[in-house]
């Protein structure tokens, strides 16, 4: 079995937000077709006790403790040169030292880096000898920019310092690697307007659901709410600064019209480390701040309506996906659908201003349950294009692994001569 060296800027574990579900699937499947090598950061305490879980599918790993200050520190310093803080702050020279190390002994002929930061530790002269792929995921750079657009001076300037900067090292590794891959057709597209020198080598691969997982109806237990109560939830990390600005925004502009209306009505916030900004939403009659939850399911399944008014977003938001796994209507932004492709009014509800958040919500509460038809919809969607198996077969094509007939995906980028 070939042996390939895999690096993602976070612990592929537990896949309970966007970031790792997909780190931890493109795992799963990498160790069915390779000795994987893994070094990875670790920024969660709480993650040391799931690095056994993944040692088990690799042939090596190297964990490294992410020090936020230290890492923080190390992108302030990217300000005295022309380079990305987002680079700098993943820069660790423990890292380096493993990743030179293990391909000094020449074995290792592939590699894939998840997230940009990480494709710095083999894009020196030894990585050079290997088939490298990329996954960006999203656009960074593009994401770095709407921050800018929605922050004040002068912390705008810095964000777009650091999108014109992330967007120069994007285009310089997506020109060295062999291939350069995200997490949709749009977010492809977007990049191969931004570097057309690699157009060639971009593609994507879809994210999945785990549909039986994520399946409709409510799981073991009973619901999480009070007995009768209609509810709209958000669910996400709550740390996140899209999430943050997508539930105070939904708070302040869309909650007060839905709440005079239906003095009964509940809206819960459902996510991991809520920042102070969520917390203090709880103060707001009818809000529901619940911090982190053993399972999401219950919430998702028990609501009424489950809304993603996301402002700021790039690549795929799984959190629509996994509601309409579950049968669940959806009511979202068009920056929470960047990359699903479904269709409004049929598969779930788009809201493009407050104004269509609260007229969409009120025709779902006035039917007093939700759409039941858009829900089987949705989920049909999802069984149909969101298949883990079936998607990540488009990123073992980049790397070499041979793709089942009719998997590949469209998009997928020519394919480049592995080194010999």
């Amino acid at each position: 079995m070939r042996e390939l060296l895999y690096l993602t800027h976070r612990l592929p574990y537990p896949p309970n937000k966007g970031d790792k579900i997909r780190s931890w699937h493109i795992l799963q499947y990498l160790s069915r077709h390779f000795r994987v090598h893994l070094g990875c950061f670790i920024d969660n305490e709480e993650d040391w006790e799931h690095t056994r879980r993944v040692a088990g599918l690799c042939d090596s790993t190297r964990f490294i403790d992410l020090r936020r200050h230290a890492a923080r520190w190390r992108a302030m310093q990217a300000l005295l040169s022309r380079q990305s803080m987002s680079v700098h702050y993943y820069r660790d020279k423990q890292l380096l030292a493993w990743v030179d190390d293990l391909l000094a002994g020449g074995g290792v002929r592939h590699a894939l880096a998840y997230s940009g930061p990480m494709a710095q530790y083999i894009d020196g002269s030894t990585g050079r000898a290997l088939h490298r792929v990329i996954d960006f995921v999203d656009v960074d750079s593009d994401k770095w920019r709407q921050y800018a657009d929605s922050k004040p001076w002068p912390v705008s300037l810095l964000y777009r310092r650091e999108s014109q900067m992330l967007l120069h090292y994007e285009r310089h590794i997506a020109q060295q690697f062999s291939a350069a891959s995200f997490v949709s057709q749009a977010e492809a597209n977007l990049f191969r307007l931004s570097a057309p020198l690699a157009r060639r080598k971009t593609g994507h691969f879809n994210n999945g659901v785990d549909a039986d997982y994520f399946a409709p109806g409510l799981p073991s237990g009973a619901s999480p709410y009070p007995d009768g109560a209609q509810v709209l939830v958000f669910t996400g990390a709550m740390d996140y600064w899209p999430n943050v600005d997508a539930a105070r925004w939904f708070v302040q502009q869309v909650w007060p019209a839905l709440r005079y209306r239906y003095p009964a009505l509940l809206f819960y916030i459902v996510g991991s480390h809520p920042a102070a900004p969520v917390r203090e939403l709880a103060r707001v009659p009818g809000v529901v701040v619940t911090g982190t939850v053993p399972d999401v399911r219950p919430y998702i399944a028990g609501a009424i309506l489950a809304v993603a008014p996301l402002r700021i977003a790039r690549g795929v938001q799984n959190k629509v996906l996994e509601a309409m796994a579950m049968g669940k209507t959806v009511l979202a932004s068009p920056q929470a659908l960047e990359g699903i492709v479904a269709q409004p009014g049929l598969e779930l509800l788009l809201a493009r201003d407050e104004i269509e958040f609260i007229h969409h919500a009120t025709r779902v509460l006035q039917q007093g349950t939700a759409q039941g038809a858009m829900g089987a919809a949705a989920r049909h969607l999802v069984l149909q294009d969101y298949n883990w198996e079936r998607n990540l077969q488009s990123l073992g094509a980049m790397l070499g692994v041979p793709v089942q007939a009719g998997a590949q995906q469209a998009g997928q980028p020519q394919p480049t001569q592995e080194p010999s």
